[in-house]
């Protein structure tokens, strides 16, 4: 397969890059230049600007093309409307975060999408993210009806994941000790490896799927203490697991998601019991929880000594608040 990828050269992109070639496939990727620049020394580059700057696409064809990297509708439009002619297959890869409700669990492809009272908006934002991803994959299939097919991925993780949200887990509980574990140990979770992703995406462009598919795991309920036990499992350690309640740790100003990653307040974690059946019907399957942990992990140990953490609680704000709940519990 001929395939154009828009961006690959981080996170998913990368694992696309790998998984095609390792199949074989005849890659090229598009990009500005600017973020490993270095990296896929020997696949075809063409570079240029999404917004206004796709002239270096101009002539070429290829059998289909993959979209990493799209978050503003208008540039999204601007991509498949240039390419509707030198592609036969268009896969946009979009976000859980699109729908309009994340309260409620279970949701699948029909659920109401989130919208923005002014969709000319383009800054990228918690409150604009889910709207503008609706609309990304609205102009998406506008431009090329018929031959899009959107990825909605719930929480990526694995090597290379520039964010942190996951990472952060595996690497505290290395480090052992005791470790603050958010909310209820039942709260299920969702999380899927961007290799798993990579390889479905592709194996799904062979067949022509086409259309809307939540992508997101296990194919079981994973709960956060599965999750937690896993990370453990994942090397040799002696984390203990300290439950904070969720008040508490709203009360003490812990930020969820990107402060404490993978803990959502239970009014919004719906968005971590997504309905990914229609996916799974399709093939897309999951690796053991442990092996994401650690390779995670093993990844992580490459990264320089001082790399600045961009998500996770501080080690001492984290001993503050377990401090807090002991003596919040010992008071009764």
């Amino acid at each position: 397969m001929k395939l154009l990828i828009l961006g690959g050269t981080r996170f998913v992109g990368r694992h696309l890059v790998e998984a095609a070639r390792a199949r074989g496939d005849q890659v090229t990727l598009f990009h500005r230049g600017q973020t490993n620049p270095d990296l896929f020394p020997d696949v075809e580059k063409l570079h240029g600007d999404r917004d206004g700057g796709l002239e270096a696409l101009a002539g070429r064809r290829w059998d289909a093309v993959i979209d990493t990297c799209g978050y503003v509708p208008r540039i999204v439009r601007a991509s498949a409307e240039y390419l509707s002619g030198a592609v036969e297959h268009y896969t946009f890869i979009s976000s859980i975060s699109v729908y309009a409700d994340g309260s409620i669990p279970n949701q699948d492809e029909n659920a109401p999408l989130a919208t923005l009272a002014d969709e000319t908006v383009e800054e990228v934002n918690g409150e604009t993210y889910g709207g503008l991803k609706a609309l990304c994959e609205q102009a998406a299939e506008a431009a090329m009806p018929g031959r899009v097919f959107t990825i909605r991925p719930g929480l990526i993780v694995g090597p290379h994941d520039p964010t942190d949200r996951f990472t952060y887990w595996p690497v505290r509980v290395a480090r052992g000790g005791e470790v603050l574990a958010p909310g209820r140990p039942d709260r299920p979770v969702q999380v899927i490896d961007a290799r798993d992703l990579a390889w479905w995406n592709l194996r799904m462009i062979d067949a022509g799927k086409v259309g809307v598919y939540n992508a997101t795991g296990p194919a079981h309920t994973l709960t956060m203490a599965a999750m937690l036990d896993a990370c453990r499992a994942a090397g040799p350690s002696d984390a203990a697991f300290t439950w904070v309640s969720e008040a508490f740790l709203l009360e003490h100003e812990v930020g969820p998601w990107m402060e404490l990653p993978l803990w959502l307040p239970e009014a919004n974690n719906g968005l971590m019991q997504a309905d990914c059946s229609q996916a799974i019907g399709d093939g897309l399957a999951f690796r053991p929880l442990v092996d994401i942990a650690r390779d995670t992990l093993a990844w992580h140990n490459t990264r320089p000594a001082d790399y600045a953490w961009r998500a996770g609680l501080m080690p001492e704000k984290e001993a503050q608040v377990l401090d807090a709940w002991r003596a919040r519990q010992s008071a009764g």
